[in-house]
């Protein structure tokens, strides 16, 4: 199964909530109160976030993590899922040399073909914008944008 970590999915949702309330910061604790999510999982996130640059912050007593609003709409998934969890590789061989990572390279009849696959998901949830999650179903969104092309 191919599936996102929670600490990713948790990302997103604190990013929405940070998009919604652009220019304005929130603490973790506030976004912890907003959201539902717990706060230390919050507080790991946006140190995550804040190192890969995607969201902003400020130190002090009137502290806390910003996301400049037109940042939510050129920040795609595929950006958020690479911050959080590093390089999209649904196999092996993709992320790593074949020959020291796959006990069946030498007679692999696929071998390669993988590198397709995984340059279409990219392109996929490189269309995806965080924008578009906050605002509209993001199905019609993908649909719309291979209609035209984008």
């Amino acid at each position: 199964m191919l599936k996102l970590s929670r600490m990713t999915d948790y990302a997103v949702v604190a990013l929405s909530a940070l998009w919604r309330a652009a220019p304005q910061q929130k603490t973790a604790a506030q976004l912890a109160a907003e959201t539902g999510l717990p706060e230390p999982s919050l507080a790991k996130i946006l140190k995550t976030l804040a190192r890969a640059g995607i969201v902003s912050s400020r130190r002090g007593v009137q502290g806390g993590y910003f996301l400049v609003r037109e940042t939510g709409r050129s920040l795609s998934a595929k950006m958020i899922i690479e911050a959080m969890e590093g390089s999209i590789a649904l196999t092996a061989c993709i992320e790593t040399p074949v020959k020291t990572e796959c006990a069946i390279a030498a007679c692999c009849p696929v071998q390669g073909r993988w590198s397709a696959v995984n340059a279409a998901l990219c392109d996929v949830l490189d269309r995806v914008m965080l924008a578009d999650m906050c605002t509209a179903d993001v199905t019609e969104i993908t649909e719309r944008r291979a209609a035209h092309g984008g």
